[in-house]
């Protein structure tokens, strides 16, 4: 990725700005646009799929819900303030709680309006609730768009805490994938692309955070699993050359009668064809 552009700072990102630079900075070791494109998803999810309310059950994975939000209200002592939002659909209605840095999700809520909800369910006093969940303004054309392989991002709860969520994350890399695109300086030579049937270096890189299947991201890690095993063999390489040159090994120019005797009279094991060929060399 050896491009002027991909060192610029994160900071002038759209949908970043100073406050967010820091925490990535902070958090995450994410200075530059580099930086965000090295920073790669750990696992991918369905957000194809949608569930009832009534349809939740003791499950330890994440679901996703349409719903409305009928009610807000804050509750608990000022030490352990917590905000709470009830979500209704035809079947039902769960809570969707947030314990910490609340204001903005406060703020930013819509009562009576559809929001598609992603979370894992958690059952507190023998009812169900979505701890912190993603919220998203439902709007029925933008279905059709999401994908069965969304990008989840390695996180941290201060980041959580903040504001920074997975879809914020991802949305952020959409932003800079649509500013760089077929802007990756490709760093593998052309035959070794088509020997080994890799991918480019952009279509790696676009299918690694959005892949267009299961197929184009098995293709993306393959491609830069390999680059990364290739350089690395390159420097190992590179290093024992090196090694070679700086350090010559003692030769003898000639053996004489000292060695022969040793040899052949002091040496109490056979030595193997590989060593009796060092010894010739």
């Amino acid at each position: 990725m050896n491009n002027p552009f991909l060192h610029t700072p994160i900071d002038y990102l759209k949908g970043v700005g100073p406050n967010r630079s820091k925490l990535f900075k902070k958090e995450l070791k994410i200075f530059t646009y580099q930086d965000l494109l090295s920073f790669f998803p750990y696992r991918y999810v369905d957000k194809t799929k949608y569930h009832k309310i009534d349809e939740i059950n003791n499950t330890k994975s994440e679901i996703q819900l349409i719903g409305k939000i009928v009610d807000l209200y804050e509750s608990g002592s000022p030490r352990k303030r917590r905000l709470i939002a009830k979500l209704k659909d035809d079947t039902g209605f769960i809570e969707l709680v947030w314990f910490k840095s609340h204001k903005w999700i406060k703020e930013s809520l819509i009562l009576n309006k559809n929001y598609i909800i992603y979370g894992k369910p958690n059952m507190f006093n023998g009812i169900y609730n979505i701890p912190h969940p993603e919220l998203e303004l439902y709007k029925k054309e933008n279905l059709k768009y999401r994908s069965s392989l969304d990008p989840v991002y390695p996180s941290t709860e201060n980041l959580i805490k903040r504001g920074i969520t997975n879809k914020v994350i991802r949305d952020i890399v959409k932003e800079l994938l649509l500013k760089t695109k077929s802007k990756f300086v490709e760093s593998l030579p052309k035959y070794i692309i088509k020997e080994y049937k890799l991918l480019d270096k952009n279509s790696a890189i676009i299918n690694i955070h959005l892949p267009k299947s299961n197929q184009f991201l098995s293709k993306a890690i393959k491609r830069l699993k390999f680059e990364e095993l290739f350089y690395l063999q390159l420097q190992l390489i590179k290093k024992n050359i090196s090694r070679k040159e700086k350090i010559k090994g003692f030769r003898f120019k000639k053996v004489g009668n000292t060695f022969n005797s040793f040899y052949n009279n002091h040496l109490n094991f056979s030595l193997t064809n590989a060593q009796k060929r060092v010894l010739k060399e």
